[in-house]
C-alpha cells in the first residue's frame, strides 16, 4: 500500500502535467482530442490519489476539498462518453491548485 507522502507525490505530479499543458489555453484544449484526454487523465489521478489519502490527513486538512476532487474523478471515470469539456477546463483555470501553491502551504 502506498503512503500518504507517496499520495501527495502524485497529487503534485498530476498537477504539474496539467499545468504544462494547459498554458496553452482553452482554445488549444477545446481542439484537441488528444490534450483533453491528457488533462483528463491527469485529473483522474489527482482524485485516485485524493480517494486514497488517510482520514487523519484529510480531517487534518479541512481546507482542502476532498470530496470534491474525488468527486470529480468519479463524473470523469465513469461519464467518459459525456465529459464536459467546459467543466473540466473550469475545473483547470479555478479548482486545481498550480504547483507553487502546493509547495507555498
Amino acid at each position: 500500500m502506498r503512503s500518504d507522502r507517496q499520495r501527495l507525490l502524485d497529487v503534485i505530479e498530476a498537477v504539474e502535467e496539467i499545468e504544462k499543458y494547459a498554458d496553452r489555453g482553452k482554445q488549444v484544449f477545446e481542439a484537441d482530442d488528444l490534450l483533453q484526454t491528457f488533462i483528463v487523465h491527469h485529473i483522474q489521478i489527482l482524485g485516485e490519489a485524493c480517494r486514497s489519502i488517510s482520514p487523519e490527513l484529510t480531517a487534518n486538512n479541512p481546507q482542502v476539498p476532498w470530496s470534491k476532487i474525488v468527486g470529480m474523478r468519479h463524473i470523469l471515470v465513469h461519464h467518459y462518453f459525456r465529459i464536459d469539456v467546459d467543466a473540466v477546463w473550469n475545473a483547470v483555470e479555478n479548482e486545481i491548485p498550480t504547483k507553487n501553491a502546493i509547495f507555498s502551504k
